[in-house]
C-alpha cells in the first residue's frame, strides 16, 4: 500500500478528505523523524515501537572485488511490532 492508497482508506473510514488525511499522514511521519532524531522512541499501543539503534564499526567485503573494508557506525531505526499487529498478522 502507498501513501495516497493509505489517505484515502484513512479518508474513507474517518469522513476526512483525501488531502487532509494526506496531510495527517504527513505530520504523523514528520514527528516520528522528529522523535527519532532526538533519540526519542515513539510508542503506538498495540501497534508497535520506533527506536533509534546504533549499529557498531566492522569489517566486511566489497563483493565485486572481494577486498575487505571498513564499514563505518550508524545509526538506524528499528520498529518492534505490538502484540495486536503480531496477532493479526499471524
Amino acid at each position: 500500500m502507498k501513501k495516497p492508497e493509505l489517505a484515502a482508506a484513512i479518508a474513507e473510514k474517518t469522513g476526512l478528505t483525501k488531502d487532509k488525511a494526506g496531510e495527517v499522514i504527513n505530520a504523523l511521519t514528520d514527528e516520528v523523524t522528529n522523535a527519532m532524531t532526538r533519540n526519542d522512541p515513539v510508542s503506538l499501543i498495540g501497534f508497535g515501537t520506533f527506536s533509534q539503534r546504533e549499529r557498531s564499526a566492522r569489517t566486511g567485503k566489497n563483493p565485486q572485488t572481494g577486498k575487505t573494508i571498513q564499514i563505518p557506525a550508524s545509526k538506524s531505526v528499528g520498529f518492534k511490532p505490538g502484540k495486536a499487529l503480531k496477532d493479526a498478522v499471524n
